[in-house]
């Protein structure tokens, strides 16, 4: 990938810099991030009975807070990428940032639904209001990425039309 400090291009062409893709999509995954990283740490789950308890996403289940410092580490990358990628995004962080927004958002329905391994655990298991903001956060992580996903790339042969040398070439 070039970087908006190095020309990948020979000097007989101008890059186009009007195909550059609008950064909103970045802005509303990392604010979903934000949400999600926050729910981890609400209960998600609570127990029923003499001693009821409550766990947070973080106590009650690894990979929740693996997908919330994972989406952490890819909106500092989407953030990034808006100043040095030539288009302001890179097509492939853009969608392994919606393709981990959908693992959260399938988590985090899955609390919603039914509590996964209440089998295992022999315990009544009712889920609580960390989940519902998970699947909330989730939601708008996977929606913002793919806002960026579908925005140009920057590269400047998407398209037939090449400036060149001062004139349009086909």
């Amino acid at each position: 990938m070039a970087n908006s400090s190095t020309s990948a291009h020979s000097t007989d062409r101008e890059v186009r810099r009007d195909h550059r893709a609008n950064p909103m999509g970045a802005y509303v995954a990392t604010a979903g991030v934000v949400v999600f990283l926050i729910a981890t740490f609400l209960d998600w789950v609570s127990t029923n009975g003499d001693t009821a308890t409550t766990g947070s996403g973080y106590e009650t289940d690894t990979v929740i807070p693996l997908l919330a410092f994972l989406g952490v580490g890819l909106a500092a990358a989407l953030l990034y990428a808006l100043n040095r990628a030539r288009g302001r995004q890179h097509r492939g962080l853009s969608l392994v940032t919606m393709a981990v927004g959908l693992a959260a958002t399938g988590i985090s329905l899955a609390y919603v639904l039914d509590v996964p391994g209440a089998f295992e655990r022999t315990a009544d298991l009712s889920t609580e209001i960390g989940a519902f903001v998970g699947v909330v956060g989730a939601i708008v992580w996977t929606v913002g990425a793919f806002l960026l996903a579908k925005e140009p790339e920057g590269d400047d042969d998407w398209s037939t039309e090449r400036i060149t040398a001062g004139h349009t070439a086909h």
